[in-house]
C-alpha cells in the first residue's frame, strides 16, 4: 500500500540566453534530459520543451496506471502503446494554457486475453490516473484493442 503524502524532487539548470538548452532531471536517476524552448515559441528547439514534458507526463501516467491495473486484474496482454496530442491555446481571458490532450491507446491482447476486461480497464485507467486527475487540461481518449 502506498503511504501519502509522496514527494518528488526535480531540478533544472542552464546558462543564460534563450538560444541554449538546459539540463533537467529527477532525484530517482542520475541521468539528465536536455530541455529547450521550442520553435513554436521562437526558440531553437533541440531538446524537450516544457510542453513536451507535460504531454509526456500525462501520457506516461496513463500507461503506468494501466500497467498496474492490468497486472492487478491479471489481464493477459502482449503490448500496450499510446500516442498523445497536446493542444496549447488561449483561454477566455487570453492567457495561453494547455487546453486539450488527446490520447490514443492501442492494446494487443495475449491469446487468452479478456476483451471485456481490457475495455473496462482502459476506461478505468482514464478515471484513475493521478496526473490526469490533477490538471485542468481537457482530455479525450480513443482505445483500440486487438
Amino acid at each position: 500500500m502506498v503511504t501519502y503524502p509522496l514527494h518528488f524532487e526535480v531540478s533544472a539548470n542552464g546558462p543564460g540566453g534563450v538560444e541554449t538548452p538546459w539540463r533537467t532531471g529527477t532525484e530517482h536517476t542520475d541521468r539528465y534530459t536536455e530541455a529547450a524552448i521550442p520553435p513554436e515559441f521562437k526558440g531553437p528547439g533541440g531538446g524537450f520543451s516544457p510542453e513536451d514534458l507535460y504531454a509526456m507526463a500525462l501520457l506516461n501516467c496513463y500507461l503506468a496506471t494501466f500497467k498496474v491495473l492490468a497486472q492487478n486484474s491479471k489481464l493477459a496482454y502482449e503490448e500496450v502503446s499510446a500516442k498523445g496530442r497536446l493542444t496549447v491555446d488561449r483561454d477566455e481571458a487570453g492567457k495561453p494554457w494547455m487546453s486539450h490532450m488527446g490520447i490514443n491507446v492501442q492494446l494487443r491482447l495475449a491469446k487468452d486475453g479478456d476483451r471485456a476486461r481490457a475495455d473496462m480497464l482502459l476506461k478505468k485507467t482514464a478515471q484513475n490516473c493521478l496526473i490526469l486527475n490533477s490538471v485542468r487540461t481537457e482530455k479525450s481518449f480513443e482505445f483500440s484493442v486487438s
